[in-house]
Formats: C-alpha cells, sequence, structure tokens
C-alpha cells in the first residue's frame, strides 16, 4: 500500500515537473508579453529595428501602459519625451501628433532607436544607453577614459539610472529573444 502511494506521489511530481518545462514558455509569454504587435512589427520592418528590442523598451519603459507617464514627463508605451517627439516629428510630419496614441509612439521612438543605431554604428549598449540617458552624454562618456579605454564602447555608465536601464533592456531583449525565436 505505501509503495503504491509512492509511486503515484513520485509520477504525480514528475507529470508536474513535464508539465512546468512544457508550459514554460507559455508562462513566460505572460510576463513578456507581444502587445501591439502589428504596430511594432510594422515599424520594426519600416525602420529595420528588432522588435523584440522594441518589446524590451516598452516593457522597461511603461510595462505596456499607453498612458504612461514619468517623473520627467516622458510618455506612452516608448516613454517619449516631448523635446524628442517635436525632433522627430520635424523630420516625419506626422499629422495629429499624439505620443499617448500606441502607434505614434511606437513610429516616435523606433524611428528615434534607427537614428540612435547610425549614431553609434549599432552598439545596443550604447543605443540603449542614449535612448535613456541621451546621445549627448554617451558621446561625452565614450571620449573620456575613466568610462571608455577604446573611445567605442563603455565599460561604466555614471548615470545609475542609465546604467541600470541600459541592463534591464538588455535582459528583457534576450528573454524576448529566448521565448520567441
Amino acid at each position: 500500500m505505501k509503495k503504491n502511494k509512492a509511486r503515484i506521489v513520485c509520477i504525480f511530481v514528475l507529470v508536474a515537473i513535464l508539465s512546468i518545462f512544457i508550459c514554460n514558455k507559455q508562462v513566460s509569454k505572460v510576463f513578456y508579453p507581444t502587445k501591439y504587435k502589428k504596430i511594432v512589427e510594422y515599424y520594426s520592418d519600416l525602420y529595420d529595428i528588432d522588435k523584440y528590442l522594441i518589446y524590451s523598451i516598452i516593457k522597461t519603459e511603461s510595462s505596456f501602459e499607453p498612458n504612461a507617464v514619468s517623473t520627467k514627463n516622458a510618455k506612452g508605451l516608448m516613454q517619449v519625451t516631448d523635446i524628442t517627439a517635436e525632433w522627430v516629428n520635424e523630420e516625419l510630419r506626422i499629422k495629429n501628433m499624439n505620443v499617448f496614441d500606441p502607434d505614434t509612439n511606437i513610429r516616435v521612438g523606433t524611428y528615434y532607436l534607427k537614428k540612435l543605431e547610425s549614431q553609434f554604428d549599432g552598439n545596443l549598449t550604447l543605443m540603449i544607453a542614449a535612448y535613456n540617458g541621451g546621445s549627448g552624454n554617451v558621446r561625452k562618456w565614450l571620449k573620456n577614459p575613466q568610462y571608455s579605454s577604446d573611445g567605442v564602447t563603455l565599460e561604466n555608465i555614471p548615470f545609475k539610472e542609465t546604467s541600470g536601464y541600459t541592463k534591464k533592456v538588455l535582459k528583457n531583449y534576450e528573454l524576448y529573444k529566448k521565448i520567441y525565436q
């Protein structure tokens, strides 16, 4: 009788473990969603920016909340500042510019990422740091041997917020790729 109970418990535990492994990707997708998929994929293709990077930034910036406003007044899904929105709008001439509109916000944020990609030769760490801390600051840090030994990469990001943000986006980016690719 005890052996049968032990076998049943053992089988139950094995089934539970197998279920966890089988459902792991599905569970992960709850925590790493791909909301606004059509919009993200459209601008990902248009500007040739990896969709998983866009999702990672949205997750980090706003947790997919389209009406999010930061303490620094950055707005929407990708937390676009008014200055960035105005600058991008000068180039793209977006009608009825509303940074709380998911389409507009993702368009502006992704266009800005494309500009940063060009500015920093596709270096993901520099792009992400610039998205958060400003491209002017990143260029200054690259010239400072305290932060960059080669003028091309950063060993150190002096802004604590930008350093943490960059690490978080990179981690989320790797997880998105692992879950969805």
